[in-house]
């Protein structure tokens, strides 16, 4: 009997070890996990279409790490959309997830000892953990569905990846920040040292950040899309942008109205800010738009009152009436110095140069106000004498609100076409003078122009005018001198007779 059990035991324990050989993950076939379940490293939660898979990985069988990822597409690599542990990974495959008696999701080792947790405070009754087909991964109430009340969600913690719905930025009510964090390596998850963060001050925009140091910036939202992303739309095949920004929060997020058109933005661990897109046909990932691009894109490459184009060689050069602050430097393409203004300001007597078609400066220190229009704003700039520039907020619709700078101009960049219009301020005498750079604004060009054909009209004119009085005067010589010479042959036959 003894060896008939012995025989069973080891029977089975050959059919699972052999089994969990060849299918080392099992999907549950549901996505959801209640209390009373734990996951396994071998299994996994797929959402009720199969568009995402949440469970266990590992790239080197040392670290494994819980984690959400794309089901349906089939890459050489899983694409890994969300992180658990990512700064706390298991070193074995003995471990597994539930939820616990407070009502928390925990990772437990092999040592039974919690290595992460959600972390949450909200009392829960019935909970349930499921896997959306959004790909976030929601914990609620067992019959509560309503969004606004789930007591914790992946989304509200993003790791190197931005998913449609999901929101970059600030809670104010609740103090939360939403970012996205680079991977350190490729195969590492944990934290590396790239960042995209909003910055809510002055007018808000988002930071590309290696550390403590900002590389790229995307320009404030103008309405329709970043000033510093011409290229952008609001609505590109199927995927709409947004912002969102009011007295309680301040977001940037983005949908997709095509539910076959997978999209998304991360952030590398090389530091290059990517949205990409699956091409089925090639079962690739397409780079659609990524960032920092060309040499412009790098944070105040040339400085205060610099202008870059990519279009000019060297790339940086002054705003008219700016001179470079180190020529030597400047002469050698190195424009961080920026430039200094060629005349001091007189404040009632200055005037303003209308730049087009650039990436409006840093507008992290600025006055903000959104019921003014573009006059008022002037007028506003003009008599402050602190403002050193102003533009409208945003595009649409003719234009509205107002936005001044009152220190530096940074990070300007120019644009063949869709930037935006900056008004800034300079000595009267300064206005329509070709600066250093060898260029003058686009209004000041017209300007010229209208000045020089409307000249010519009047000098032609002229001419015409004088030309017609002269021939006119002939004319009346000409009948004239006929008149007196038949005067003459009257008197002549007179005499005669």
């Amino acid at each position: 009997m003894g060896g008939s059990t012995d025989l069973l035991t080891f029977f089975l324990l050959c059919f699972f070890t052999t089994f969990f050989t060849l299918f080392p993950t099992l999907s549950i076939s549901t996505d959801t996990l209640t209390k009373s379940q734990s996951l396994q490293t071998n299994q996994t939660l797929l959402s009720r279409t199969a568009i995402f898979e949440f469970g266990f990985f590992s790239y080197t069988n040392s670290t494994w790490y819980l984690a959400i990822w794309y089901k349906t597409i089939h890459h050489t690599d899983k694409t890994v959309v969300w992180v658990a542990n990512r700064d706390t990974p298991l070193h074995n495959s003995n471990a597994f997830l539930k939820i616990h008696d407070n009502g928390n999701l925990i990772i437990v080792n092999q040592s039974q000892k919690p290595v992460w947790s959600s972390n949450h405070t909200t009392p829960i009754t019935n909970p349930v953990l499921q896997l959306l087909d959004s790909g976030n991964l929601v914990l609620r109430e067992e019959n509560e569905n309503d969004p606004t009340r789930f007591l914790w969600q992946s989304f509200d913690y993003p790791t190197d990846t931005l998913l449609p719905g999901m929101k970059l930025g600030w809670n104010f009510d609740t103090g939360m920040e939403k970012h996205i964090t680079s991977w350190t390596t490729n195969e590492d998850p944990s934290s590396g040292d790239f960042s995209f963060k909003l910055d809510y001050r002055g007018l808000p925009e988002i930071f590309l950040w290696n550390k403590d140091r900002i590389i790229y910036r995307s320009g404030p939202w103008n309405g329709d899309r970043f000033s510093g992303v011409p290229e952008m739309h609001p609505v590109t095949d199927s995927i709409k942008f947004s912002f969102f920004a009011d007295d309680h929060q301040v977001y940037y997020t983005f949908s997709i109205a095509n539910h076959s058109l997978f999209s998304r933005l991360s952030v590398t661990s090389v530091g290059e800010l990517q949205r990409l897109t699956w091409i089925e046909s090639t079962q690739v990932w397409n780079k659609f738009w990524y960032a920092p691009k060309d040499q412009c894109d790098n944070y105040r490459e040339c400085g205060p009152y610099g202008v870059c184009d990519t279009n000019e060689s060297p790339v940086c050069h002054c705003i008219t009436g700016f001179s470079p602050r180190n020529q030597q430097a400047w002469n050698l393409r190195d424009g961080s110095g920026g430039c200094v203004r060629n005349t001091g300001l007189a404040c009632g007597s200055d005037r303003f140069l209308h730049m087009q078609n650039v990436k409006l400066p840093d507008t992290t220190s600025v006055f903000v106000n959104r019921s003014m229009g573009l006059v008022e704003c002037g007028n506003l700039c003009q008599r402050n004498c602190s403002c050193t520039a102003y533009a409208n907020i945003e595009i649409s619709n003719g234009g509205s609100g107002c936005v001044m700078w009152v220190g530096e101009l940074l990070d300007v960049r120019s644009y063949p076409s869709g930037g935006q219009d900056l008004y800034v301020r300079l000595a009267a005498s300064d206005v329509g003078v070709e600066g250093d750079s060898g260029k003058t604004s686009n209004t000041v060009k017209d300007i010229g122009i209208v000045v020089g054909v409307a000249g010519f009209i009047v000098l032609a004119s002229g001419i015409f005018i004088l030309w017609k009085k002269r021939k006119l005067q002939r004319v009346l010589k000409w009948k004239t001198e006929k008149r007196g010479d038949a005067q003459l042959l009257v008197q002549i036959a007179t005499i005669a007779v």
